[in-house]
């Protein structure tokens, strides 16, 4: 497997490990993360050697959602391209054929949460945070939030979230079902590579049927839903409070920055 510029791909035996690079930004996911992110998934996904794949991020943060210096500079049309690129990413780790676990090493914001979304069982450390604050920008979601956090977490829990905005300890979804289990900070690797090692152990073919099995019990039709959720977002960023938002956002960080 090639080598990326954001982030890395390692095996131990037949569990892959994708650890996110880019912590100086919270792992904030950039147009070259998003693509790599999408070919290594990908890649993996057609692996024989790989039986299960664990995804966490360096430093303090496991994805800060998109990088919104970015985001704020983009023309609509380099917007309405990142989203279609990212349909393609969150779905090359949800329709992913190996089990993937998510190791929650601290915030899963935005596009970060909705990565964590995508994975089939999620551990986290307990100073780990979640949410979808896409709302304080004046936007919805746009890499499938809606939908799955409803499908996760239930309408009214995902409503409270998405309608606040609200950054919230991972510990508050274990009895919501998202979250699998917290850990101390020095166990959550380790433990997420043993339950990795377990499933990987098991015949590949029965693993790829169960995670198609449960998916497909807790499947509608998302298509239309995402599809409506695209549309929403893409008014939601091209109005007066949308692209005031972002910028002012962009603007704020750079001079924080700037000031550390």
């Amino acid at each position: 497997m090639r080598a990326y510029q954001t982030l890395t791909v390692e095996t131990q035996g037949r569990v892959a490990v994708v650890t996110f690079r880019r912590a100086d930004q919270l792992n904030a996911m950039n147009r070259i993360m998003q693509g790599e992110i999408t070919e290594a998934f990908e890649a993996l996904s057609s692996d024989a050697g790989v039986g299960a794949i664990v995804v966490t991020g360096e430093g303090r943060g496991f994805m800060a959602g998109a990088d919104i210096k970015e985001y704020a500079a983009q023309t609509a049309a380099e917007f309405d391209t990142f989203q279609a690129a990212g349909t393609r990413m969150y779905a090359a780790i949800e329709n992913n054929r190996k089990p993937v676990i998510a190791a929650v090493n601290g915030f899963a914001l935005g596009g970060g949460m909705e990565l964590v979304l995508c994975c089939d069982i999620v551990i986290a450390n307990q100073f780990a945070k979640l949410g979808l604050p896409e709302i304080k920008l004046g936007l919805v979601p746009g890499g499938g939030g809606t939908q799955r956090s409803v499908a996760k977490l239930g309408r009214n829990r995902a409503n409270l979230l998405l309608m606040t905005g609200a950054i919230v300890p991972a510990s508050e979804f274990v009895s919501a079902g998202l979250v699998n289990e917290i850990v101390d900070v020095e166990r959550l690797m380790p433990r997420a590579l043993e339950l990795a090692g377990m499933i990987a152990a098991e015949p590949a073919a029965a693993i790829e049927g169960l995670k198609a099995l449960t998916a497909h019990a807790v499947s509608g039709d998302p298509a239309d839903g995402l599809a409506m959720e695209r549309n929403i977002l893409g008014g939601l960023y091209r109005s007066e409070i949308g692209q005031r938002r972002v910028k002012e956002f962009a603007e704020r960080s750079a001079v924080k920055k700037a000031g550390s």
